[in-house]
């Protein structure tokens, strides 16, 4: 066992002495001595016969190479870029849709001659049946206000969850 003071006139910076770096392992006040002459001894006096890993290097390399090709993988599917005739495709896909699209909706509606005919034949297009009364606690009936003449038409909304669903 090295005493302090020996320890001291002995070490140097740079010093591969196994007996210092032991020394240093075990004494808190010399490893303060020794990093403040060089910061180095610390990983020096780590050793490394107690330090291989479980399974050995071989399997410690292994795993870190896997790590490697994993990760690389990941950056190579994350910067997958398009090739430019597939950009020119989609470009020109859009480019169609956007013009087909202006030209239906400038195209203006056929002007039917015959409407004023149709108009004044009357028509039943009721296919549900007319609630004329409708009295219920649980009912939330709302009125929607029209801007017809006829004060005879009228658009009631019913929401009641005992009403048949075909209402």
């Amino acid at each position: 066992m090295m005493s302090c003071d020996s320890f001291r006139t002995r070490f140097h910076v740079g010093s591969d002495d196994a007996a210092l770096l032991e020394h240093v392992r075990t004494c808190d006040r010399c490893l303060d001595f020794a990093a403040h002459a060089d910061p180095d001894v610390m990983f020096r006096s780590l050793g490394g016969s107690e330090m291989i890993p479980p399974g050995g290097l071989d399997a410690f390399v292994g795993g870190v190479m896997q790590q490697v090709r994993v990760r690389g993988m990941e950056t190579a599917a994350s910067t997958h870029t398009v090739s430019w005739p597939r950009r020119l495709a989609m470009a020109a896909a859009i480019g169609v849709a956007v013009f087909g699209a202006t030209l239906v909706s400038r195209v203006d509606p056929p002007v039917q001659t015959q409407s004023i005919a149709r108009a004044s034949i009357p028509k039943t297009l009721t296919t549900k049946p007319i609630v004329e009364t409708y009295d219920s606690q649980n009912a939330t009936i709302v009125e929607v206000p029209t801007d017809a003449t006829d004060d005879d038409v009228k658009i009631v909304m019913i929401f009641d969850e005992n009403l048949p669903a075909d209402l």
